[in-house]
């Protein structure tokens, strides 16, 4: 039987355009007055009026990219199609200032870049392998030469640092009240890591925190942690769908969600409950990944262990592409294990999560390009006179 699919009005489509950062400014498109406003007509076709501060921002494509992204995945919504203006004067004066407001007044708020990737590895459940997803994309996207964030934020279930082979207690900035991640070197790229490992003393300590607390402990690492200049930022979240979840869609709305699944139906009719939370608190969900596909004998044979097609019809479910299947691997594990991840060396698994990289960079949420807007303009010019 089928179901009508209810129409979302064009204050909840507002409402999503608040995740899509101005990269040069630094404060959503809403707020700064660019997102003029939202229609949806009978067929879900949306019209969107973006009114840029000049004509020829080079930004321009990026935030066309960003504004589809958030709307087009909205139940309900068959095409987006953008109009663009030019603001006046008066206008363009008034959304610097905001900028500029905002740049002061919310300075503690957070230590993540508002040119930073954003996203939250998540799970409608425990055990389909999100930490191991997650820290295999972050060194398979540092590879390739990005600087990337990785914020365990599963507190008292942390995994991470054991994956990656890190330990030792996180230091502070001298004479600030900050944080410095732990780094590690992954080919021409970087990974800069948190987790409450650093933080405790040994790694069965129990940490038994009720939710306020965790989401404090998140929020630390949101607001106190010296992140720097990073192309990404991927969160391992805990399992379901309560206070931590909630906490960082609040406070990184420009957040997008990757849902990782296993084939077998309960988990991804469990995992579709992560992608109902990410609909309601507005963040943008870009992909799915079915994890421990398949195993492959020494013989060559594949066995479905957990059944078929799960990350195939969440991803049909909720209207997000599939961005790959991880087959099962005793590689994959081990590695995890050794603090050496598996996408660090051969075979199907790490070819899969570097495939799954490559479309996350080209395709689903692809950096932002900076080179040609007036802030990196300055920026160079800057370091060009620096020395003289």
């Amino acid at each position: 039987m089928s179901t009508t699919v209810p129409r979302p009005t064009s204050d909840d489509l507002l409402a999503l355009l608040r995740g899509v950062i101005d990269p040069e400014l630094g404060s959503d498109i809403v707020e700064l007055g660019m997102a003029r406003g939202v229609t949806i007509d009978d067929d879900g076709a949306v019209e969107v009026t973006i009114a840029l501060t000049t004509a020829g921002c080079p930004l321009r494509a990026q935030i066309q990219k960003d504004v589809k992204a958030r709307i087009a995945g909205v139940p309900g919504v068959t095409s987006v199609r953008i109009a663009w203006t030019e603001m006046t004067q008066e206008q363009k004066s008034a959304a610097m200032a905001k900028a500029r407001w905002n740049a002061r007044d919310r300075a503690p708020d957070t230590e993540i870049p508002p040119t930073t990737r954003v996203v939250t590895i998540a799970s409608g459940k425990g055990g389909v392998g999100k930490s191991s997803v997650t820290v295999n994309l972050a060194v398979a996207l540092a590879a390739q030469g990005f600087t990337v964030g990785v914020m365990d934020a599963d507190i008292g279930g942390f995994s991470v640092p054991r994956m990656l082979g890190l330990g030792g207690r996180l230091a502070g900035v001298e004479g600030e009240k900050k944080i410095v991640p732990h780094e590690k070197q992954v080919g021409d790229g970087l990974l800069k890591v948190v987790s409450m490992r650093f933080l405790v003393d040994e790694e069965d300590s129990a940490v038994m925190w009720r939710g306020f607390m965790l989401n404090r402990a998140v929020q630390h690492f949101v607001e106190d942690v010296r992140w720097g200049a990073m192309d990404y930022l991927l969160i391992d979240m805990p399992p379901g769908t309560g206070d931590i979840q909630m906490g960082l869609a609040r406070m990184l709305p420009r957040a997008e969600m990757l849902i990782v699944t296993t084939p077998a139906v309960g988990a991804q009719k469990v995992a579709a409950r992560a992608a109902d939370m990410a609909r309601k608190t507005y963040l943008r969900i870009a992909g799915v990944i079915e994890n421990m596909s398949s195993f492959t004998c020494d013989h060559g044979t594949s066995y479905p262990l957990f059944g078929s097609g799960g990350g195939a019809a969440l991803a049909a479910d909720i209207g997000s592409p599939l961005l790959g299947q991880i087959p099962m691997e005793t590689a994959v594990s081990a590695g995890g294990d050794a603090g050496v991840p598996v996408a660090l060396g051969d075979g199907p698994a790490a070819e899969a999560f570097r495939a799954i990289a490559r479309r996350i960079v080209d395709e689903a949420i692809p950096p932002v390009d900076m080179a040609g807007c007036t802030a990196r303009l300055l920026e160079n010019v800057e370091a060009a006179l620096g020395p003289a």
